[in-house]
Protein backbone atom coordinates (compact mmCIF):
# COMPACT_ATOMS: atom_id res chain seq x y z
CA UNK A 1 0.00 0.00 0.00
CA UNK A 2 1.41 3.65 -0.70
CA UNK A 3 0.85 7.29 0.82
CA UNK A 4 -1.56 7.89 -1.17
CA UNK A 5 -3.73 6.60 -3.71
CA UNK A 6 -5.09 8.18 -6.95
CA UNK A 7 -7.95 5.80 -6.43
CA UNK A 8 -9.29 7.38 -3.03
CA UNK A 9 -10.82 10.11 -5.01
CA UNK A 10 -9.32 12.82 -2.75
CA UNK A 11 -5.85 14.10 -4.03
CA UNK A 12 -4.98 17.03 -2.50
CA UNK A 13 -5.19 20.59 -3.30
CA UNK A 14 -6.44 23.87 -2.09
CA UNK A 15 -8.41 26.27 -4.59
CA UNK A 16 -6.98 29.35 -5.74
CA UNK A 17 -9.87 31.76 -5.71
CA UNK A 18 -10.06 34.57 -8.74
CA UNK A 19 -12.09 37.83 -9.14
CA UNK A 20 -15.66 35.22 -9.66
CA UNK A 21 -14.96 33.88 -6.08
CA UNK A 22 -15.01 35.47 -2.42
CA UNK A 23 -11.70 36.31 -0.31
CA UNK A 24 -11.12 34.54 2.09
CA UNK A 25 -9.94 36.00 5.32
CA UNK A 26 -5.98 35.95 6.96
CA UNK A 27 -6.27 33.86 10.14
CA UNK A 28 -4.55 35.40 13.53
CA UNK A 29 -2.93 31.89 14.05
CA UNK A 30 -1.25 32.02 10.93
CA UNK A 31 -0.57 35.82 10.40
CA UNK A 32 1.35 35.23 13.87
CA UNK A 33 3.63 33.21 12.91
CA UNK A 34 4.78 34.67 9.83
CA UNK A 35 5.23 37.87 12.04
CA UNK A 36 7.25 35.87 13.77
CA UNK A 37 10.25 35.31 11.45
CA UNK A 38 13.31 36.45 11.58
CA UNK A 39 15.77 37.10 9.15
CA UNK A 40 18.44 38.11 11.40
CA UNK A 41 17.92 34.70 13.02
CA UNK A 42 18.00 32.76 9.89
CA UNK A 43 21.16 35.33 9.15
CA UNK A 44 22.95 33.45 12.20
CA UNK A 45 22.31 30.26 12.21
CA UNK A 46 23.26 29.45 8.33
CA UNK A 47 26.20 31.53 9.40
CA UNK A 48 26.61 28.91 12.59
CA UNK A 49 25.60 26.02 10.56
CA UNK A 50 28.55 26.49 7.66
CA UNK A 51 30.96 27.33 10.22
CA UNK A 52 31.35 23.69 11.16
CA UNK A 53 33.23 23.67 7.94
CA UNK A 54 31.92 20.27 6.28
CA UNK A 55 29.13 18.04 6.66
CA UNK A 56 29.93 15.71 4.58
CA UNK A 57 27.78 12.69 5.37
CA UNK A 58 31.12 10.87 5.70
CA UNK A 59 32.96 13.40 7.97
CA UNK A 60 34.10 13.74 11.03
CA UNK A 61 31.61 12.51 13.95
CA UNK A 62 33.55 13.06 17.43
CA UNK A 63 34.72 16.42 16.57
CA UNK A 64 32.54 18.89 18.79
CA UNK A 65 33.63 21.80 16.34
CA UNK A 66 34.14 20.12 12.65
CA UNK A 67 31.89 18.06 10.71
CA UNK A 68 28.67 16.36 10.70
CA UNK A 69 28.58 14.79 14.00
CA UNK A 70 29.15 17.91 15.62
CA UNK A 71 26.56 19.82 13.37
CA UNK A 72 24.13 17.20 13.82
CA UNK A 73 23.94 17.96 18.05
CA UNK A 74 23.85 21.39 17.42
CA UNK A 75 20.77 21.09 15.33
CA UNK A 76 19.73 18.69 18.18
CA UNK A 77 20.19 20.93 20.92
CA UNK A 78 18.45 23.89 19.23
CA UNK A 79 15.63 21.54 18.07
CA UNK A 80 15.85 20.53 22.62
CA UNK A 81 15.70 24.31 23.37
CA UNK A 82 12.86 24.73 21.62
CA UNK A 83 10.68 21.78 23.05
CA UNK A 84 11.83 23.07 26.39
CA UNK A 85 10.47 26.43 26.01
CA UNK A 86 6.90 25.44 25.08
CA UNK A 87 6.52 23.33 28.83
CA UNK A 88 4.90 20.45 26.82
CA UNK A 89 6.38 17.34 27.82
CA UNK A 90 4.70 15.54 24.78
CA UNK A 91 7.35 17.30 21.87
CA UNK A 92 10.04 14.64 21.22
CA UNK A 93 13.73 15.23 19.78
CA UNK A 94 15.54 12.74 18.54
CA UNK A 95 18.88 11.46 17.00
CA UNK A 96 17.15 9.06 14.65
CA UNK A 97 20.01 6.65 13.74
CA UNK A 98 19.99 3.97 11.02
CA UNK A 99 22.75 1.59 8.92
CA UNK A 100 23.40 2.40 5.28
CA UNK A 101 24.85 -0.51 3.04
CA UNK A 102 27.73 0.74 0.44
CA UNK A 103 26.20 2.39 -2.32
CA UNK A 104 27.73 4.04 -5.09
CA UNK A 105 28.80 7.03 -2.77
CA UNK A 106 29.02 5.28 0.19
CA UNK A 107 32.28 3.05 0.05
CA UNK A 108 31.79 0.95 3.53
CA UNK A 109 28.54 0.57 5.90
CA UNK A 110 28.12 3.13 8.06
CA UNK A 111 25.96 4.82 10.40
CA UNK A 112 23.77 7.72 9.07
CA UNK A 113 21.45 10.07 11.51
CA UNK A 114 18.58 12.09 10.89
CA UNK A 115 17.72 14.96 12.98
CA UNK A 116 13.81 14.89 14.01
CA UNK A 117 11.27 16.91 16.13
CA UNK A 118 7.84 15.71 16.19
CA UNK A 119 4.89 18.07 17.68
CA UNK A 120 1.80 16.29 18.42
CA UNK A 121 -1.28 17.41 17.31
CA UNK A 122 -3.16 19.16 20.13
CA UNK A 123 -6.73 18.05 18.52
CA UNK A 124 -7.47 14.22 19.04
CA UNK A 125 -9.41 14.10 15.92
CA UNK A 126 -6.98 15.42 13.54
CA UNK A 127 -3.62 14.06 15.56
CA UNK A 128 -2.90 10.97 13.22
CA UNK A 129 -2.94 13.56 10.50
CA UNK A 130 0.93 14.44 9.99
CA UNK A 131 3.15 17.27 7.91
CA UNK A 132 6.53 17.16 7.40
CA UNK A 133 8.56 19.92 6.54
CA UNK A 134 12.32 18.94 5.62
CA UNK A 135 15.73 19.50 4.57
CA UNK A 136 19.06 18.45 4.24
CA UNK A 137 21.67 19.21 6.62
CA UNK A 138 24.55 17.52 5.16
CA UNK A 139 27.01 19.18 2.34
CA UNK A 140 29.48 18.64 -0.28
CA UNK A 141 31.97 20.31 -2.57
CA UNK A 142 33.13 19.50 -6.03
CA UNK A 143 33.82 15.98 -5.04
CA UNK A 144 30.85 13.75 -4.40
CA UNK A 145 33.39 11.61 -2.16
CA UNK A 146 35.50 14.24 -0.46
CA UNK A 147 35.09 13.93 3.03
CA UNK A 148 37.76 16.17 4.66
CA UNK A 149 38.30 19.17 2.63
CA UNK A 150 35.71 21.93 3.33
CA UNK A 151 32.42 22.26 2.10
CA UNK A 152 30.26 24.65 3.95
CA UNK A 153 27.10 24.33 2.49
CA UNK A 154 25.36 27.50 3.23
CA UNK A 155 23.01 27.33 0.75
CA UNK A 156 22.90 23.55 -0.37
CA UNK A 157 21.47 23.28 2.03
CA UNK A 158 21.82 25.11 5.01
CA UNK A 159 19.18 27.09 3.98
CA UNK A 160 16.79 24.84 3.95
CA UNK A 161 17.78 23.16 7.36
CA UNK A 162 17.79 26.51 8.67
CA UNK A 163 13.80 27.43 7.02
CA UNK A 164 13.09 23.82 9.19
CA UNK A 165 14.70 25.23 12.67
CA UNK A 166 12.49 28.63 11.88
CA UNK A 167 8.97 27.38 11.32
CA UNK A 168 9.82 24.60 14.16
CA UNK A 169 10.75 28.14 16.15
CA UNK A 170 7.39 30.15 15.13
CA UNK A 171 5.27 27.04 15.70
CA UNK A 172 6.04 25.19 18.51
CA UNK A 173 4.68 27.33 20.80
CA UNK A 174 1.31 27.84 18.64
CA UNK A 175 -1.83 25.44 18.96
CA UNK A 176 -1.82 23.00 15.72
CA UNK A 177 -4.32 20.57 15.32
CA UNK A 178 -2.54 17.98 13.85
CA UNK A 179 0.98 16.60 13.77
CA UNK A 180 4.25 18.26 12.29
CA UNK A 181 7.38 16.66 12.16
CA UNK A 182 10.63 19.20 11.44
CA UNK A 183 12.86 17.13 9.95
CA UNK A 184 16.64 17.31 9.37
CA UNK A 185 17.85 15.01 6.97
CA UNK A 186 21.55 12.81 6.31
CA UNK A 187 23.11 11.08 3.30
CA UNK A 188 21.11 13.75 0.47
CA UNK A 189 24.24 14.08 -1.29
CA UNK A 190 24.63 10.00 -1.25
CA UNK A 191 21.24 9.73 -2.50
CA UNK A 192 18.88 10.68 -0.55
CA UNK A 193 19.25 8.33 1.99
CA UNK A 194 17.96 9.71 4.99
CA UNK A 195 14.62 10.59 3.70
CA UNK A 196 14.20 7.21 1.94
CA UNK A 197 14.74 5.45 4.81
CA UNK A 198 12.05 7.85 6.63
CA UNK A 199 9.73 7.48 3.92
CA UNK A 200 10.19 3.99 3.71
CA UNK A 201 9.43 3.50 7.69
CA UNK A 202 6.82 5.79 7.88
CA UNK A 203 4.74 3.78 4.88
CA UNK A 204 5.10 0.79 6.75
CA UNK A 205 4.22 2.01 10.06
CA UNK A 206 0.89 3.35 8.46
CA UNK A 207 2.07 7.03 9.31
CA UNK A 208 -0.79 9.51 7.69
CA UNK A 209 1.39 12.04 5.85
CA UNK A 210 -0.58 14.28 4.01
CA UNK A 211 2.27 16.72 2.65
CA UNK A 212 5.38 17.42 2.78
CA UNK A 213 7.53 20.89 2.12
CA UNK A 214 11.23 20.29 1.09
CA UNK A 215 13.15 23.32 0.98
CA UNK A 216 16.68 22.88 -0.81
CA UNK A 217 18.77 25.34 -1.65
CA UNK A 218 16.37 28.45 -0.73
CA UNK A 219 18.62 31.43 0.28
CA UNK A 220 20.28 33.02 -2.68
CA UNK A 221 17.42 34.62 -5.30
CA UNK A 222 20.64 35.75 -7.28
CA UNK A 223 22.00 34.11 -11.00
CA UNK A 224 24.15 34.57 -13.15
CA UNK A 225 24.65 37.73 -15.43
CA UNK A 226 22.69 40.00 -12.91
CA UNK A 227 19.70 38.10 -13.11
CA UNK A 228 17.31 37.61 -10.13
CA UNK A 229 14.23 36.64 -8.40
CA UNK A 230 13.90 37.93 -5.15
CA UNK A 231 9.74 37.68 -5.11
CA UNK A 232 10.03 33.65 -6.60
CA UNK A 233 10.63 30.38 -5.58
CA UNK A 234 10.23 27.47 -7.78
CA UNK A 235 8.07 24.82 -6.48
CA UNK A 236 8.43 21.27 -8.29
CA UNK A 237 5.71 18.52 -8.33
CA UNK A 238 5.33 15.30 -9.85
CA UNK A 239 2.49 14.57 -11.85
CA UNK A 240 1.60 10.71 -12.86
CA UNK A 241 3.41 8.79 -9.87
CA UNK A 242 6.54 7.46 -10.08
CA UNK A 243 5.22 3.92 -9.04
CA UNK A 244 1.63 3.63 -9.95
CA UNK A 245 -0.55 1.02 -8.45
CA UNK A 246 -2.47 -1.95 -10.29
CA UNK A 247 -5.73 -0.14 -12.05
CA UNK A 248 -4.10 3.45 -11.07
CA UNK A 249 -2.64 4.64 -14.14
CA UNK A 250 -6.75 3.77 -15.99
CA UNK A 251 -8.24 5.63 -13.20
CA UNK A 252 -6.19 8.39 -14.12
CA UNK A 253 -6.80 8.87 -18.11
CA UNK A 254 -10.72 7.87 -17.12
CA UNK A 255 -10.87 11.22 -14.83
CA UNK A 256 -8.00 13.37 -16.91
CA UNK A 257 -6.30 13.70 -14.00
CA UNK A 258 -2.79 14.08 -15.38
CA UNK A 259 -2.43 17.05 -13.79
CA UNK A 260 -4.43 16.85 -10.42
CA UNK A 261 -1.64 14.35 -8.49
CA UNK A 262 -1.48 14.57 -4.62
CA UNK A 263 1.81 16.29 -5.44
CA UNK A 264 1.04 18.66 -7.94
CA UNK A 265 -2.58 19.75 -5.77
CA UNK A 266 -0.12 20.55 -3.22
CA UNK A 267 1.55 22.53 -5.42
CA UNK A 268 -1.50 24.66 -6.29
CA UNK A 269 -2.08 25.08 -2.67
CA UNK A 270 1.21 26.64 -1.69
CA UNK A 271 -0.03 28.85 -4.50
CA UNK A 272 -3.06 30.05 -2.44
CA UNK A 273 -1.68 30.34 0.75
CA UNK A 274 0.70 33.25 -0.89
CA UNK A 275 -2.00 35.40 -2.62
CA UNK A 276 -4.10 34.87 0.79
CA UNK A 277 -1.32 35.96 2.99
CA UNK A 278 0.53 38.33 0.31
CA UNK A 279 3.46 36.76 1.55
CA UNK A 280 6.80 38.61 -0.30
CA UNK A 281 8.07 35.50 -1.58
CA UNK A 282 5.39 33.90 -4.20
CA UNK A 283 5.84 30.49 -5.63
CA UNK A 284 6.67 30.11 -9.54
CA UNK A 285 5.07 26.61 -10.09
CA UNK A 286 7.05 24.22 -12.30
CA UNK A 287 4.81 21.31 -13.49
CA UNK A 288 7.97 18.61 -13.45
CA UNK A 289 8.96 16.48 -10.51
CA UNK A 290 12.31 17.84 -10.27
CA UNK A 291 15.46 19.93 -12.35
CA UNK A 292 17.01 17.79 -14.97
CA UNK A 293 19.81 15.98 -13.98
CA UNK A 294 19.27 16.58 -10.06
CA UNK A 295 17.31 15.35 -7.40
CA UNK A 296 16.30 16.36 -4.07
CA UNK A 297 14.47 14.79 -0.92
CA UNK A 298 11.19 15.05 -2.00
CA UNK A 299 11.61 12.42 -4.66
CA UNK A 300 11.72 9.85 -1.55
CA UNK A 301 8.54 10.44 -0.49
CA UNK A 302 7.04 10.73 -4.16
CA UNK A 303 8.47 6.75 -4.94
CA UNK A 304 6.14 6.31 -1.43
CA UNK A 305 3.24 7.74 -2.83
CA UNK A 306 3.42 10.71 -0.31
CA UNK A 307 2.70 14.18 -1.49
CA UNK A 308 6.13 16.23 -1.73
CA UNK A 309 7.07 18.86 -3.12
CA UNK A 310 10.22 20.75 -3.60
CA UNK A 311 11.11 24.80 -2.98
CA UNK A 312 14.22 25.64 -4.51
CA UNK A 313 15.13 29.52 -5.61
CA UNK A 314 14.56 30.33 -9.67
CA UNK A 315 18.20 30.83 -10.29
CA UNK A 316 21.19 28.39 -9.09
CA UNK A 317 24.57 30.26 -9.15
CA UNK A 318 26.32 27.11 -10.09
CA UNK A 319 29.63 28.26 -9.13
CA UNK A 320 28.48 28.29 -5.77
CA UNK A 321 27.12 24.92 -5.38
CA UNK A 322 28.76 22.26 -5.18
CA UNK A 323 32.19 23.82 -5.41
CA UNK A 324 36.03 24.03 -3.92
CA UNK A 325 36.28 26.84 -1.92
CA UNK A 326 38.48 29.17 -4.06
CA UNK A 327 39.18 32.26 -6.46
CA UNK A 328 39.83 32.17 -9.61
CA UNK A 329 40.79 35.65 -11.42
CA UNK A 330 38.96 37.56 -8.76
CA UNK A 331 35.98 35.74 -8.97
CA UNK A 332 34.95 33.52 -5.87
CA UNK A 333 33.83 29.78 -6.07
CA UNK A 334 32.16 27.96 -3.27
CA UNK A 335 28.58 27.30 -1.09
CA UNK A 336 29.65 30.33 1.81
CA UNK A 337 27.44 32.17 3.76
CA UNK A 338 27.75 35.91 2.21
CA UNK A 339 25.67 34.52 -0.62
CA UNK A 340 22.96 33.63 1.66
CA UNK A 341 20.39 36.37 1.58
CA UNK A 342 18.37 36.41 4.82
CA UNK A 343 15.40 39.05 3.98
CA UNK A 344 14.91 36.14 0.75
CA UNK A 345 14.95 33.24 3.33
CA UNK A 346 12.68 34.62 5.92
CA UNK A 347 10.13 34.92 2.59
CA UNK A 348 10.71 31.80 1.30
CA UNK A 349 10.32 30.42 4.98
CA UNK A 350 6.80 32.85 5.58
CA UNK A 351 5.71 31.24 2.34
CA UNK A 352 6.14 27.71 3.96
CA UNK A 353 4.36 28.67 7.28
CA UNK A 354 1.28 30.10 5.47
CA UNK A 355 0.93 26.88 4.25
CA UNK A 356 2.11 24.82 6.92
CA UNK A 357 -0.64 26.27 9.47
CA UNK A 358 -3.34 26.15 7.06
CA UNK A 359 -2.99 22.43 6.91
CA UNK A 360 -2.17 21.45 10.27
CA UNK A 361 -5.36 23.72 11.51
CA UNK A 362 -7.97 23.08 8.77
CA UNK A 363 -9.99 19.80 9.46
CA UNK A 364 -9.38 17.03 7.16
CA UNK A 365 -9.96 16.93 3.66
CA UNK A 366 -12.98 15.54 2.98
CA UNK A 367 -13.34 12.05 1.05
CA UNK A 368 -15.43 12.94 -2.15
CA UNK A 369 -17.36 11.31 -5.39
CA UNK A 370 -19.23 12.70 -8.94
CA UNK A 371 -22.12 10.90 -8.70
CA UNK A 372 -22.90 9.35 -11.74
CA UNK A 373 -26.79 7.98 -12.74
CA UNK A 374 -26.93 9.01 -16.05
CA UNK A 375 -26.79 11.42 -19.13
CA UNK A 376 -27.34 15.10 -17.39
CA UNK A 377 -26.08 18.74 -17.52
CA UNK A 378 -25.69 18.93 -13.79
CA UNK A 379 -23.05 18.04 -11.14
CA UNK A 380 -23.66 16.17 -8.20
CA UNK A 381 -20.68 15.89 -5.22
CA UNK A 382 -20.81 13.19 -2.29
CA UNK A 383 -18.21 13.51 0.74
CA UNK A 384 -17.73 11.77 3.75
CA UNK A 385 -17.80 14.52 7.00
CA UNK A 386 -14.79 15.48 8.50
CA UNK A 387 -14.51 14.32 11.82
CA UNK A 388 -13.01 17.24 14.00
CA UNK A 389 -15.60 18.92 15.73
CA UNK A 390 -14.66 22.82 14.73
CA UNK A 391 -15.94 21.91 11.15
CA UNK A 392 -18.09 24.95 10.31
CA UNK A 393 -18.87 23.92 6.99
CA UNK A 394 -17.69 22.92 3.22
CA UNK A 395 -17.30 24.41 -0.45
CA UNK A 396 -17.23 23.30 -3.80
CA UNK A 397 -14.22 24.78 -5.73
CA UNK A 398 -14.17 24.27 -9.20
CA UNK A 399 -11.87 25.01 -12.58
CA UNK A 400 -12.46 24.76 -16.69
CA UNK A 401 -10.34 22.06 -17.79
CA UNK A 402 -7.59 24.72 -19.32
CA UNK A 403 -6.71 26.03 -16.18
CA UNK A 404 -4.09 25.07 -13.80
CA UNK A 405 -5.83 26.86 -10.60
CA UNK A 406 -8.59 26.60 -9.00
CA UNK A 407 -11.00 29.79 -9.82
CA UNK A 408 -14.72 29.46 -8.66
CA UNK A 409 -16.01 28.17 -5.31
CA UNK A 410 -19.64 28.03 -3.68
CA UNK A 411 -20.18 27.98 0.35
CA UNK A 412 -22.56 25.30 0.61
CA UNK A 413 -22.63 25.39 4.29
CA UNK A 414 -22.54 21.97 6.97
CA UNK A 415 -24.26 19.18 4.13
CA UNK A 416 -22.17 16.26 2.77
CA UNK A 417 -23.58 16.57 -0.57
CA UNK A 418 -24.16 19.39 -3.40
CA UNK A 419 -25.46 20.21 -6.94
CA UNK A 420 -24.46 22.46 -9.20
CA UNK A 421 -26.18 23.31 -12.42
CA UNK A 422 -22.25 22.95 -14.22
CA UNK A 423 -21.54 20.03 -16.49
CA UNK A 424 -19.27 17.45 -14.88
CA UNK A 425 -17.93 17.04 -18.58
CA UNK A 426 -16.49 20.62 -19.02
CA UNK A 427 -15.22 21.67 -15.45
CA UNK A 428 -12.99 20.06 -12.60
CA UNK A 429 -14.33 19.89 -9.65
CA UNK A 430 -13.55 19.42 -6.07
CA UNK A 431 -14.37 19.82 -2.48
CA UNK A 432 -12.71 21.58 0.55
CA UNK A 433 -13.97 21.72 4.55
CA UNK A 434 -13.53 25.05 6.50
CA UNK A 435 -13.78 25.29 10.17
CA UNK A 436 -14.47 28.03 12.89
CA UNK A 437 -11.51 30.23 12.60
CA UNK A 438 -11.87 30.77 8.75
CA UNK A 439 -8.87 27.28 7.95
CA UNK A 440 -9.12 25.91 4.45
CA UNK A 441 -8.82 22.23 4.26
CA UNK A 442 -6.60 21.07 0.71
CA UNK A 443 -9.25 19.93 -1.44
CA UNK A 444 -10.36 17.10 -2.31
CA UNK A 445 -10.25 16.11 -5.66
CA UNK A 446 -13.24 13.54 -6.34
CA UNK A 447 -13.47 10.50 -7.45
CA UNK A 448 -16.74 9.03 -9.52
CA UNK A 449 -19.43 6.99 -7.45
CA UNK A 450 -21.70 4.90 -10.10
CA UNK A 451 -24.93 4.48 -8.68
Amino acid sequence: MRGINFLSGCAAAIAVLGTSSHVTAQTPLVRGALQDVSPARLQSDVARLADFGTRHTLSETASETRGIGAARRWLRDQFQGIADATGRNDITVELQRFIQPPNYRIPEEVELVNVVMTVPGMLPEARDRVYVVIGHYDSRNGDAMDFEGDAPGANDDGSGTIAVLEMARVFAPRRLDATVIYMMSAGEEQGLLGARRFAQVALEEGMDIQGVLSNDIVGDPSGPDGRSAPTEVRVFSEGIPMYPESGEMNMIRQLAMESDSPSRQLARFLDDCARRYATDVRPRLIFRPDRFLRGGDHSAFNEQGFAAVRLTEVYEAYDRQHQDIRDVGGRPYGDTAEFVDPEYLAGVVRLNAAALGEMANAPRPPRCNIVITGLETTTTLEWNASTEPDVAGYEVVWRATTDWRWTHVEDVGLVTSHTIDLSKDNWYFGVRAYDREGHRSVVSFPGVDRQ
